[in-house]
This record gives C-alpha cells, sequence and structure tokens, in this order.
C-alpha cells in the first residue's frame, strides 16, 4: 500500500507523534513562566478574530488562545460549531454553520474579522476567505496541512474513517487549489517536529501577502505554546491594509526561523 503521497511529503516519524502528548503538556505548562512576555505582546485594534479547531477538536481545545486574545483586547471567538469531524463528517452543519458565522460576526462587529485555524481548522479558514475575501482582513495557520494533498499526515487513516471518504478520492483539483494562498494575507505557523502533519505540508508559496514563520513545537500544543500566541498576537496587530511579513529581527531571532 502506497504510504507516500504524490508530491513527495511524507507523514512525520511515528516516535514524533507518539510524543505529541507529552510535548504538548510541556507547552500548556510554560504558559504561566511565559505570562510576563505575552503581556507585552503587540496590541492592535480590537477586531473580531474567529478560532477554528482541528480535527475532532471543538471550542475547548482554544480556550487558552481565545482568552488571551481577549486579555490583548480582541473580539476573540469560537466557531461554536461542536467537534470538527470534517466536510464529510458533518458536511452541511460545517459548511452552513461557518458561513452563517461568518455573517453574524462580521453584521455585529461592523468590521471584517481575522481568522486563525488550527490544523484543519486552517484548512478551512483559507478557503473561507477564498470564498468571501470581503469579510476576511487576515488568515492565520497553526500546523495546517494544506499543501500536502491531504496525505502528509499521521492521522490520515482516522480522518478517513471519521469521513467515509479516502483521501485519494478527493478531486485533485480541489487538492491543488488548497495550496493556492487566498487573496488576503495569509500567516502559515509551522514546526519541524510537528508529529502529526509534515512542516512541508503547511507552508504558504511565496508571495507579497503570504508569510511562513517556523517555531518549535508540537502539533497538539501549538494552540498553547507561548512562542506561538506572541506570533499570533504580533500578526493581529498588524493594521489593516497594511500588512507586513513578522519580523526576526533583535531576541526574536532566539524563538522563530
Amino acid at each position: 500500500m502506497d504510504e507516500h503521497p504524490a508530491d513527495g511529503v511524507r507523514p512525520p516519524s511515528i516516535l514524533l507523534f507518539a510524543l505529541e502528548g507529552q510535548r504538548a503538556f510541556f507547552e500548556a505548562a510554560t504558559l504561566l513562566p511565559a505570562s510576563p512576555l505575552l503581556s507585552r505582546a503587540p496590541r492592535g485594534d480590537g477586531h473580531p478574530v474567529l478560532v477554528l479547531p482541528g480535527f475532532t477538536a471543538g471550542d475547548e481545545s482554544t480556550i487558552a488562545l481565545r482568552f488571551y486574545l481577549r486579555r490583548l483586547g480582541y473580539w476573540a471567538h469560537g466557531w461554536r460549531l461542536g467537534r470538527n469531524f470534517g466536510f464529510n463528517g458533518n458536511r452541511g452543519r460545517i459548511e452552513h454553520g461557518l458561513a452563517r458565522r461568518i455573517e453574524e460576526l462580521a453584521e455585529r462587529h461592523g468590521r471584517k474579522l481575522s481568522l486563525v485555524g488550527w490544523s484543519l481548522g486552517g484548512i478551512y479558514a483559507r478557503e473561507i476567505a477564498r470564498a468571501v475575501p470581503d469579510r476576511i482582513r487576515q488568515v492565520i495557520t497553526l500546523g495546517s496541512p494544506f499543501a500536502g494533498r491531504g496525505r502528509g499526515s499521521n492521522v490520515r487513516r482516522l480522518y478517513e474513517a471519521v469521513t467515509g471518504r479516502r483521501v485519494r478520492e478527493h478531486d485533485p483539483e480541489v487538492l491543488a487549489r488548497l495550496h493556492e494562498p487566498p487573496p488576503v494575507p495569509s500567516t502559515a505557523i509551522f514546526s519541524r517536529t510537528d508529529g502529526v502533519a509534515h512542516w512541508q505540508a503547511c507552508l504558504e508559496r511565496p508571495s507579497p501577502l503570504t508569510d511562513n514563520i517556523e517555531v518549535r513545537g508540537s502539533h497538539c500544543g501549538l494552540g498553547f505554546n507561548p512562542v506561538v500566541l506572541y506570533a499570533i498576537a504580533d500578526r493581529l496587530a498588524q493594521p489593516e491594509n497594511e500588512w507586513r511579513p513578522f519580523a526576526r529581527d533583535g531576541w526574536r531571532r532566539v524563538f522563530y526561523a
């Protein structure tokens, strides 16, 4: 059986995958010691932010991230669609539910939304931005394998079992389109030691409106890794219509690549 995707991106090593839980727990434990640094993160204009969870996760997985963003003054919202079982796992509810949620928040705040998507949630975020760019200010993805054609992941078999559809059955043109940057500023945050999604599958193509930020950490810890949270805060603080790539000078060189 072919375990490798056509584009050559393989799933991460089994060892990295096996250590995901332990590493994520350690990253969560660093939140409190890192709070003085996180409190000094750039603050933006308090615009609305919608946070989308990863595969099989729900809004409870993004509580820490949303709490932090609220402390910085943003209107941070969960998606309120239960657990993320993929478009094929609960197709109508997610597609229509996300459309309604975007419209609701845009009208409530009277402003464009920034989208932060973790893993599969990031793939949704990019597609939402592609569909309604007039509603979206920017997209930030966390370990989202949009460039791997669905096969550079260690949870591919679980995804296929839950959704009832093999990755190879997806339309090749749709999978190829996923790698195309959305028409809004987009930042991909990734880790070379991600145990779930291969880091090369999580990279945006270079363009004037894209950036890739490398961090050290696990896949399951991306939503409460202090280094990731700081980078998200920096991206959200960019003035609307004045987006710039992430600066890696000074002390940032120690934590970011």
